[in-house]
């Protein structure tokens, strides 16, 4: 079991992680992966955010609605996403080394960082719709199965796709509450997930969703876009520094 003061500690990175979320729309798994990385084992990180995760979207599908339209129009994307998830996450995550799983997780994070920093995506036309549902749904299982993030490949895409505002945040919602069920299984599966971690990461929702109401409110009173910014600044750094410390 975990110590009280490092409890603590997580459970302040959770209300921080669910405060960029509701401000900026994603980012919790992120976030919180990444500002746990830094302090505790990897692995237990990436099973510690999968509860908060899929509450927290619950939360945030909830608010938005248009469920029924999401999966309409993305069932491509799920699919692959689900499969390839419950796939990795099941045989793969598990096997991997602490130090390759931290280089894949900061190497996620800084792509991740990067590409939102510095990069519009070419426009995709709606003939090849299905074809980038795809493919970023693969890439996003193959990520999301190994660090519980898959941010990058789904984002991409949307951004490809020019989805407005309002339905970004309802696809978001959708794609990761259903990503991480099979993320929880397959974590269930290779023992990455055990019972008193289970009950640890859904003692931690209580903190994300607070965070979240608190970062919607700010959404209201910031600069939405600076404070975006500044997020994909430190996520840049938590990044590089898990690389480097696995290369040490």
């Amino acid at each position: 079991m975990l110590e009280p003061s490092l409890l603590a500690l997580i459970a302040g990175i959770f209300l921080i992680a669910g405060v960029v979320k509701g401000t900026v729309g994603i980012g919790l798994p992120t976030a919180s992966v990444g500002l746990m990385s830094q302090v505790i084992e990897p692995r237990t990180a990436i099973a510690l955010v999968v509860f908060p995760s899929l509450l927290a979207n619950a939360w945030q599908i909830w608010r938005a609605g248009r469920v029924a339209e999401m999966l309409l129009r993305f069932w491509v994307y799920l699919v692959c996403l689900m499969g390839v998830i419950g796939l990795v996450s099941t045989f793969l995550t598990g096997a991997l080394e602490t130090q390759t799983l931290m280089v894949v997780l900061g190497a996620v994070i800084v792509l991740f960082s990067v590409m939102s920093l510095a990069w519009q995506p070419p426009f995709l036309p709606a003939r090849y719709d299905k074809a980038g549902q795809a493919v970023s749904g693969i890439a996003s299982g193959a990520l999301g199965g190994m660090t519980g993030i898959w941010a990058p490949p789904m984002v991409t895409y949307l951004m490809a796709s020019r989805v407005e505002k309002d339905a970004f945040v309802a696809a978001t919602g959708v794609m990761i509450f259903l990503g991480t069920l099979p993320l929880i299984g397959g974590f269930w599966a290779n023992g990455m997930i055990t019972g008193p971690l289970a009950v640890i990461s859904l003692a931690m929702t209580l903190p994300a969703i607070t965070g979240f109401q608190i970062g919607e409110q700010l959404r209201r009173r910031l600069d939405a876009d600076r404070f975006r910014k500044v997020v994909l600044l430190v996520f840049l750094v938590m990044g590089l520094n898990l690389i480097r410390r696995a290369l040490n």
